[in-house]
This record gives structure tokens, C-alpha cells and sequence, in this order.
């Protein structure tokens, strides 16, 4: 984590190598610091913004070196895009880049300068974002790197005009750090190959997060998943002789009573698709198919480092899907926990079968007041949304408002998608309940309705995070707080609704 400090200083004295400000679209008129700093560089900052190298376009910025006229050596201008269109995400995209550029430098700190005069958001808000734009684009996964490929930024100074907020932007500061913690704990997670992070190895993982954030843990081996009937998971994993878990973690911060709210996520450490196996090309990205599992357990323990006054319950069934003699097959019928069946119709569509079986458990035996599930379950939802939004389903439009909201604020879009009767037509099986795959048409939507059949009334929402959990070369612009690779999408959405979970209940 970065070391960061808020104060209130002149601009001209920041002791850094490197001092940015964030300029909004088309800006004519410099005003207070900003100001004063182009008189001492001559003009060289309204000249910046006369020219038609830098417009102050988000994902955009312009570097000016100072030349010993002020105490940084650099002053960055970073584009917020049209005035009118400021957003908490324009400040996380445009702190994402001054963080990258002060890398790139090999600064070992830098400066952003709080604008007064960009600050209609509000100072929290705009201090949120923008701890989350530097600390989520500094990450980098170097498990394996033998030699850093990146030079390491330490430490962040927030330059307010403002002397009487600092105690209270002090503590957003620290609070959204414990929530960037997680989100990068949920990149380590997904970004793991699976040699490394079988479904015992993330249990044992997950395990020490626990232990970390004063967690209850729970782990169901091989015997205990074949008593409980979650034959969804036995039939999963049966290809590989790595052994099911299923994990579940306790946070008890409500009241005693109070019925917990439950994070499902699906967690296959590695899908090949089994005997309907994928084609090879890009298989390797299949480690990211436990993002979902990542997710929730990386949200449980941010919110157990907040201290929210919720009860919550992440649960994460942990498979390998591969293909050998053991494995099941097309036209197997599995008889979930809780006596629904389905038809397998496809191998590689595992996620859904797992997901029923603790779904189901999950009704039963935890008593929800919501569940809200987190899976990299389709292609067919990256067809419909590509890497811009995850699918939102869910069977409570309350809940439904209630995430659409967390996702606006948190700058994690997602776009609801209709579960009408209709589609369940199409999952309807001759010889089970239900079969685990409608065929191409509607890929997504049938998948949620697999899943709808094992929430009963509970309001639940399920996110189909397949085209959002990781960074693909598609050509698709990456967000400058996004690296390549995972990024762990649903935590700080679910951070975001669980904190406001009182306030948004109606």
C-alpha cells in the first residue's frame, strides 16, 4: 500500500519529483495554485493548454518539466474529460494514469494537486477515487518475475486548499485503502495459475485470510460434500485428481439475530471443459475462472477490516474441471443438494452446476436475508456486454436497484438482463428437472435461470462477471487502474452496497 498524506501547502514547495493536477476538458482559465504555478513557469501551463497536444481528454496527460522554477521537477496536467460529465470514475481513470506516469519516472513519490475548482463532486468522493485510481493501477503480480519489472511509487501526497477537512479525508483515505487491499487480494487469487491454487491450496489460502481478519472458516472435504448431496460439485471436479472443497467464511459484525447477507462465487481453479472440452487457443486464461470465489472471499475480509455492523457469509465451491476416464459426462443426470436434477447437456457449462448446489445450501442452512452470487459463468455474456459490464439477473428488483446503485457509485458497471418465464422453456430437460444448457440463444439469461431454480423466494442477484474479470486482448481500451491480467471485479461493488446496505433498503 502506498503511503499517503494529506496537506495543505503551496504548490510551489511540494517536495516531489513529480507534482500532477487534474485539468477537465477544454479548460481556458487557470485559477488559485494553478494559477500562481504558470506565472512561475512562465506560462508554460496555459500554453500546455492553448496547444493541440493536450485538450485535458480523460486517459490523456501532459508532462511539463519545471526547470528548477519550482521545488517538483515535473508537473503533470491530467485530462478529467467534459466538465459536465465529471464523475467519481474520471477521477479514479485520470489518478490511474498520474500514477502510472510517476512509475514510469521512477519516482519514488509524487503529488496530485485537489483542484477546488474540479471538486463539485465533492472533496470525499473525489479523495475516494482517486486512492483508488493509484493504488488499484500500481498493482502488479510478480509472484514469478525474478526481477521487478516495474519501479516501485512509496508514497502519495494529496494537496488540498483545505485545512479543515484533512482528519476526515484521513479517514476515507484509510478506509479505501482496506478496500483497495482486497481488491488486490482478489487479483493475487484469480492471477494464481492453478498449479499453484488447486481447491485444497485455496482453501488453505483462504484459511489464513481468515485467520487474518478474525473470520470463521469452514471447510467441506471430499466425505462431508458427499454427505450434504452437493453432487453438482462431486460430478465437477470427478475429471481431476485434485479433491472438491467448499469454503465457507463467517463475519459477524450485525446483530446476533440479524440474518446474514450471502456472497456465493464460483470457484473453478482451472476449467478445461471437460469431456466437452474447450478449444485450446487461450485456454490458458481458464485460471481466471475463480474469479467469482476470489471475489467473495476477498469482500469478506475487507469488510471484516471495516468493521461493518452486517453479518455476512462468503461461500465458495472449489473445483478442477478436466477431462479423463473418471470424468462426467454428456447425458449424466446429477440430483442436487436439496433433490432438484439436472441434465448435463454440456461439461463445460460446470459453473452453474456447482453454484446450485450451494445456492441450495445456502437457502437452507444460512437463512439469507439476500444472496448475491459472482461468476465467470458465460461466453455468451461477453457477447452481449463485452468487458464494459457485467450481466445483472436476480429475482428482486429492490435488490436489483440496490446493486445497480453500488455499481454506479463503485464505477463497476453492470447491466440487467430479464429472467422472464420464456427462457426457463429452454432449459426444461425430457429425463431431469432441468438440463445445464439452452443452447446458444440467450446463453447467459438461461444460465441465471439454471440458477433461479435453486433460490426459491430469497432475493438473490447473480452477476455474470465472464467478460469483467480479467483483461483480454480484444482491443478493448483497459482502464488505467485495470492492469492486464485480473481485476478483481465485484469487490468493491459488493464493498460499496454492503456500506450503504441500511441506507438503500427500501
Amino acid at each position: 500500500m502506498l503511503n499517503i498524506k494529506i496537506l495543505t501547502a503551496k504548490l510551489r514547495d511540494i517536495d516531489a519529483p513529480l507534482l500532477a493536477s487534474f485539468i477537465p476538458e477544454d479548460t481556458k482559465q487557470l485559477s488559485g495554485q494553478l494559477s500562481e504555478l504558470d506565472e512561475l513557469l512562465e506560462g508554460g501551463v496555459s500554453k500546455a493548454l492553448s496547444s493541440e497536444a493536450f485538450k485535458g481528454k480523460l486517459y490523456s496527460s501532459f508532462l511539463l518539466y519545471t526547470a528548477n522554477k519550482i521545488k517538483a521537477s515535473y508537473l503533470l496536467l491530467t485530462g478529467l474529460g467534459p466538465r459536465e460529465e465529471l464523475s467519481a470514475e474520471s477521477f479514479r481513470i485520470a489518478s490511474g494514469e498520474a500514477a502510472l506516469r510517476a512509475s514510469s519516472l521512477g519516482a519514488k513519490k509524487y503529488a496530485l494537486y485537489l483542484d477546488p475548482s474540479s471538486m463539485e463532486l465533492g472533496e470525499q468522493k473525489v479523495v475516494e477515487a482517486v486512492v483508488e485510481g493509484a493504488e488499484l493501477a500500481l498493482y502488479t503480480y510478480t509472484r514469478y518475475k525474478s526481477q521487478s519489472e516495474k519501479k516501485n511509487v512509496e508514497e502519495l501526497i494529496l494537496v488540498s486548499d483545505r485545512g479543515d477537512n484533512i482528519p476526515q479525508l484521513k479517514s476515507v483515505v484509510e478506509d479505501t485503502q482496506k478496500v483497495c487491499e482486497g481488491v488486490k487480494l482478489a487479483r493475487d487469487l484469480t492471477n494464481t495459475p492453478s498449479s499453484d491454487l488447486t481447491p485444497t491450496l485455496f482453501a488453505e489460502e483462504a484459511k489464513r485470510i481468515a485467520e487474518k481478519a478474525g473470520l470463521e472458516c469452514v471447510v467441506f472435504g471430499l466425505e462431508e460434500i458427499k454427505q450434504l448431496g452437493m453432487n453438482g460439485v462431486l460430478s465437477v471436479s470427478r475429471g481431476s485428481k485434485e479433491e472438491p472443497k467448499v469454503v465457507i467464511l463467517r463475519y459477524r459484525g450485525g446483530k446476533e439475530d440479524e440474518k446474514p447477507i450471502v456472497l456465493v462465487g464460483k470457484g473453478v481453479t482451472f476449467d478445461s471443459g471437460g469431456i466437452s472440452l474447450k478449444p485450446s487457443e487461450k485456454m490458458e486464461d481458464m485460471k481466471y475462472d475463480k474469479a467469482g470465489a476470489a471475489a467473495v472471499i476477498a469482500t469478506i475480509y475487507a469488510a471484516a477490516t471495516l468493521n461493518l455492523p452486517l453479518n455476512i457469509v462468503a461461500i465458495a465451491p472449489l473445483v478442477e474441471n478436466l477431462p479423463s476416464g473418471s470424468a462426467y459426462k454428456p447425458g449424466d443426470v446429477i440430483r442436487h443438494y436439496g433433490g432438484k436434477t439436472s441434465e448435463v447437456i454440456s461439461t463445460d457449462a460446470e459453473g452453474r452446476l456447482i453454484l446450485a448446489d450451494v445456492l441450495a445450501y445456502a437457502v437452507d442452512k444460512e437463512k439469507p436475508q439476500a444472496i448475491i452470487d459472482l461468476a465467470t459463468l458465460t461466453g455468451a455474456c461477453v457477447v452481449a456486454l463485452g468487458s464494459q459490464a457485467s450481466g445483472l439477473f436476480g429475482n428482486d428488483q429492490v435488490l436489483i436497484e440496490k446493486v445497480k446503485r453500488a455499481a454506479e457509485a463503485s464505477g463497476e458497471r453492470v447491466w440487467q438482463l430479464p429472467l422472464w418465464k420464456e427462457y426457463s422453456e429452454q432449459i426444461k430437460s425430457d429425463i431431469a428437472d432441468i438440463k445445464n444448457s439452452g443452447g446458444r440463444a440467450a446463453g447467459a439469461i438461461t444460465a441465471a435461470a439454471f440458477l433461479s431454480n435453486f433460490v426459491g423466494t430469497t432475493p438473490w442477484v447473480h452477476l455474470d462477471i465472464a467478460g469483467t474479470a480479467y483483461t483480454a486482448e480484444d482491443g478493448t481500451r483497459v482502464k488505467t487502474y485495470t492492469p492486464k491480467g485480473a481485476t478483481g471485479v465485484g469487490v468493491r461493488l459488493l464493498i460499496k452496497l454492503l456500506k450503504d446496505w441500511g441506507s438503500t433498503s427500501s
